[in-house]
């Protein structure tokens, strides 16, 4: 058998589909003209989540002024200033009551905070999200806030939002990878318009949502979100949020060292946070009682802590601010982070429906007001916005989330730096010491995994001529198949697909030992005559040299085989084999980099000639 000397791996089988040879210029992305039909439905997607979000809203002031205060009116108002006495216990465990029977009977999917919920929806069940999600998670999250449940809106809004964006691309003929830029449009049109942070909300999006960086996907989710934040002027008003008294643009490296001590007790505090949630979900998965009842028990704890600390009660937007301002007491302070914190793991590891962004914000803002009170003073409100920023980045694991989020939430642009500071340092703590965030420890006890690093795929920067095996057995097409029979029926030869070419090296077709065994049980000695040029299959799965593997993989997948020739595009000469085996080298590549030291540079080389002469010639001691 001729031989085509070279470099490479093992080969094997192959499927008789065709490939196209037309030259794909390769590009920094893939995306199509799909994304425009994309873009016009997330466009659409963005307004309705504006007016989802302002009815969340208007639900959440609703059943507070019902349950509280006893009247009709939306506007949202804080359970802090009922006057009902011990009564109000009770409040948060009729809530919670409410909660657990539509759990129950409903949907269980309004368990929780939304975003492992929506997490999961798009890692695991295609993007689809069942239409009744998207009328019982708002109106489950507006009865749990609104009977004083110390949770935010944010997660609600991301998981319906996500579902609105769900439903409307299941009325389309549209792949996974599609329904999920939709559902991820919907839920950051829904924060969007929530917090009137347009920028963070693509941020959370990318961060959180879409595992991945691609135009095709961040084209219509930025859309989504701008939309949606447009539609919010006109119907709940400007941004921002949280207005702050302005704060100094250049501070001192006291001040800088304040920041990343800030960072790093915001990351213990995140550290402690995500433990006591799940401490509190274990402890309730130990009762012998059914899950439709654990939201009650939340609901009590709820009602304790309400009594002890009124403020820790509902969204808390009021008391955010204030700490922004710098105008509350220790004891606020202290009520925050000790009662805030208690009734919050409690309830939401009962599986009571909640936000987590703005409890966070809460107690990110008691611990800078503590910080206040022994680090440079900064102007008011100055540790506490730092300290909040911090505790979103090390807690959710998304630094640049919490910084632009930060940011829209109070205008201030002159944080920016103090906000990287603290949020990348408690974001290295708690990625240190925690193996999972608060958000995907939930889908990984559901028994999914999931990584949230990026990075270029190995496969897509190694081409196909760096891996391709080329001393591979090459059959001749003009010769017969008698004057190979003695080698083909040999068991010792382990190559399965045998390219033929002509007398030019050109690729004529491929044969299998399986495809000549079966000919000869056919055809009996008449088979052993004829070329291999007539037995060939001539229709065949082919691939390039200046191909990136990524795309040679693609193949394999798509016309399910494992092995594959080589050939020049316009030629068509036969170069080499390329198999499974072979791409593993692209990942022993990258393993290699990752996991191989080596000193590139010796300090010897700047030394000069002289002195590295004397030093070699001088005697050693005797």
């Amino acid at each position: 058998m001729d031989k085509v000397q070279r470099r490479v791996f093992p080969q094997g089988q192959e499927n008789s589909t065709t490939t196209s040879q037309r030259h794909e210029e390769l590009g920094d992305f893939s995306t199509t003209l799909r994304v425009l039909p994309i873009s016009a439905l997330a466009i659409v997607i963005g307004v309705i989540c504006a007016f989802v979000a302002l009815a969340l809203l208007r639900l959440i002031g609703l059943f507070t002024n019902l349950f509280y205060y006893g009247h009709w009116g939306t506007a949202l108002v804080s359970p802090a200033g009922n006057h009902l006495g011990w009564y109000s216990v009770l409040i948060p465990v009729g809530g919670a009551f409410i909660i657990g029977i539509m759990a129950r009977y409903g949907s269980e999917r309004i368990r929780g905070h939304g975003i492992p919920e929506a997490i999961e929806a798009i890692l695991i069940n295609g993007s689809r999200v069942e239409p009744k999600v998207a009328l019982l998670k708002p109106l489950s999250s507006a009865i749990s806030i609104g009977s004083g449940g110390p949770f935010g809106a944010e997660g609600p809004i991301i998981m319906t939002g996500g579902a609105f964006g769900s439903m409307i691309a299941q009325l389309f003929h549209l792949t996974s990878a599609e329904r999920k830029t939709l559902l991820v449009a919907g839920a950051a049109g829904g924060m969007s318009a929530t917090f009137a942070s347009p920028v963070a909300a693509v941020l959370l999006a990318v961060e959180l949502l879409l595992f991945e960086w691609k135009p095709r996907s961040l084209i219509p989710v930025a859309l989504a979100s701008t939309v949606a934040a447009v539609v919010r002027r006109y119907i709940l008003g400007f941004g921002p949020l949280f207005p702050v008294p302005e704060h100094p643009l250049h501070i001192g490296p006291a001040a800088l060292l304040g920041c990343a001590l800030v960072g790093l007790l915001a990351g213990g505090l995140s550290a402690l946070l995500t433990v006591s949630v799940y401490a509190a979900e274990d402890a309730f998965q130990k009762l012998p009682i059914h899950w439709m009842w654990w939201p009650m028990i939340g609901g009590l704890a709820i009602g304790l802590g309400g009594l002890v600390f009124p403020q820790a009660l509902g969204v808390g937007y009021d008391t955010i601010g204030a700490l922004l301002q710098g105008s509350v007491t220790t004891k606020v302070i202290l009520g925050v982070l000790l009662v805030k914190w208690f009734i919050w793991a409690v309830s939401l590891g009962s599986g009571t429906s909640g936000g987590v962004l703005a409890p966070l914000l809460m107690m990110g803002g008691a611990l800078g007001g503590i910080e206040a009170m022994f680090l440079p003073n900064e102007s008011a409100g100055f540790w506490p916005l730092v300290s909040m920023g911090a505790i979103l980045g090390g807690t959710m694991r998304s630094p640049f989330t919490s910084i632009v989020f930060a940011f829209e939430l109070t205008h201030d642009t002159n944080v920016f730096l103090p906000l990287l500071v603290g949020s990348v340092i408690a974001h290295a703590f708690t990625v240190l010491t925690l193996k999972r965030s608060i958000l995907t420890e939930k889908v990984a006890r559901r028994g999914y995994h999931l990584s949230r690093e990026y990075a270029v795929d190995p496969l897509e920067i190694l081409f196909a001529r760096e891996v391709m095996r080329t001393k591979v057995a090459v059959l001749p097409a003009a010769s017969s198949l008698r004057e190979f029979q003695k080698a083909l029926t040999d068991h010792r030869q382990s190559q399965r697909l045998l390219p033929v070419v002509d007398a030019s090296g050109v690729l004529v077709g491929v044969l299998t030992r399986g495809d000549l065994h079966k000919r000869v049980e056919q055809e009996g000695y008449a088979a052993l005559r004829r070329q291999l040029c007539e037995l060939v299959r001539r229709e065949t799965v082919e691939a390039f040299p200046d191909e990136p593997l990524r795309s040679v993989v693609h193949r394999m997948a798509e016309k399910q085989i494992t092995r594959m020739p080589v050939v020049e595009r316009d030629t068509r000469k036969f170069l080499g084999l390329v198999s499974l085996d072979d791409l593993l080298k692209a990942r022993v590549r990258h393993l290699e980099e990752e996991r191989r030291r080596e000193q590139v540079l010796n300090l010897r080389f700047f030394q000069p000639k002289r002195e590295a002469r004397e030093q070699t010639e001088t005697p050693a001691a005797p």
